[in-house]
């Protein structure tokens, strides 16, 4: 099993990450663009090869075209339904490794954004899908799921999973992955969370989370292809973590200030996601479910004070902030903390062989601020 570990060092041995090192050149290992398709994901009555199919030579998405010999060559194509903040992030990992990656996304105007970052991209409204969107998944072998269930209706994508299936028996899909959420355990007494552990989510979107987790499992498990589910934690990453909320002086939105209250809320950087994702391409499981989490289920207010602390080092006399912000508005009721949960993160380690870049909030807002320019400069 391949090994995947840090190439930046905790600042615990007081070693300075490489500012210069780009947050999307960090896998000291990277999936190849031919990654070798692995024998039995298919089902035994189908009738694929490891050679992708001539159709995919001619194969357009929006305004691109999968036509250039570069593109035709890569055997490997990530299809995203989702493209948000950590997809983005894998995504453009996988391309600068030379993946095809395409994505979905709901608007005309994040369409045209991602389309000049270099995306292929279709614009995609989950409840009412485009056959040929539907259709152009043939095309890939890796599917990667990102998108929230919604309302009451849940997830949207598996409205059509009769439709889903059978076009998906007939293509090249070999890899599944769903992204949920460490919401689906519930409240919890402070407990340490494995993946074994009974899931009794309290919320409504935590219940379709689940419902969602189960649909995609028994998808891809019925037709034979490798199936994972990822339970994220709190999800932070460059441009979206308490660093930035406190330079750019947010308001708290309303999951932050419930979250205020717990003893312990577990989180996971943006980078160890997508090295996660990469583990799980590597060894493949026909059905896993993994707790995608650091180390160090620390409480909000905790984090908020060392970035605080690192931003009055780095930039002193500029930020008004301070980390009783952070407990302004938030619940009074004392049974918050009932939701409280050390989510363990044992599984990924054992079994996809993963070594935490981040394991713990300070390496990360460590990483995230040695890699920022001076917000509070004013230009003459």
């Amino acid at each position: 099993m391949p090994s995947f570990h840090a190439t930046k060092t905790d600042p615990a041995l007081q070693i300075t990450p490489d500012i210069s090192q780009s947050a999307m050149e960090i896998y000291q290992v990277k999936i190849p663009a031919r990654f070798p398709l692995q024998a039995g994901c298919f089902p035994s009555n189908s009738k694929k090869t490891s050679t992708f199919l001539p159709r995919v030579a001619a194969f357009t998405t929006s305004s691109h075209s999968l036509t250039d010999k570069s593109e035709s060559e890569s055997q490997n194509r990530m299809f995203i339904l989702g493209m948000g903040f950590v997809c983005q992030f894998f995504a453009q990992s996988l391309k600068k490794e030379g993946w095809v990656v395409t994505g979905t996304c709901t608007s005309k105007t994040k369409k045209k954004h991602l389309e000049e970052k270099g995306f292929h991209v279709h614009l995609l409204d989950a409840n009412q899908p485009e056959l040929s969107t539907l259709d152009a998944l043939k095309c890939y072998t890796h599917l990667l799921v990102s998108i929230p269930p919604v309302g009451c209706a849940g997830d949207p994508m598996l409205q059509h999973a009769e439709l889903l299936r059978s076009t998906l028996l007939d293509g090249n899909l070999q890899w599944l992955c769903y992204l949920s959420s460490t919401s689906v355990y519930g409240h919890c007494d402070g407990a340490w969370v494995d993946e074994d552990y009974p899931t009794s989510p309290t919320s409504e979107l935590a219940k379709l989370r689940l419902d969602a987790e189960e649909g995609w499992l028994n998808l891809g498990q019925s037709l034979g292809f490798s199936t994972q589910v990822f339970r994220l934690g709190g999800i932070y990453g460059p441009g979206r973590s308490a660093v930035d909320t406190i330079i750019k002086q947010e308001p708290q939105s309303e999951g932050q200030k419930m979250r205020k209250s717990r003893q312990y809320t577990s989180r996971v950087h943006v980078e160890d996601i997508c090295q996660a994702l990469k583990a799980s391409i590597y060894t493949p499981s026909s059905r896993g479910i993994y707790n995608i989490v650091d180390d160090d289920p620390a409480p909000r207010e905790e984090v908020f004070t060392f970035a605080e602390d690192l931003i009055k080092k780095k930039w002193p006399g500029h930020t008004k902030w301070s980390s009783n912000s952070a407990s302004a508005a938030s619940p009074t009721k004392k049974d918050n903390s009932r939701g409280d949960k050390r989510v363990s993160n044992m599984r990924m380690k054992r079994e996809l062989g993963v070594r935490l870049l981040h394991p713990s909030y300070r390496s990360g807002l460590l990483s995230i601020i040695d890699q920022m320019e001076n917000p509070f400069h004013c230009s003459p």
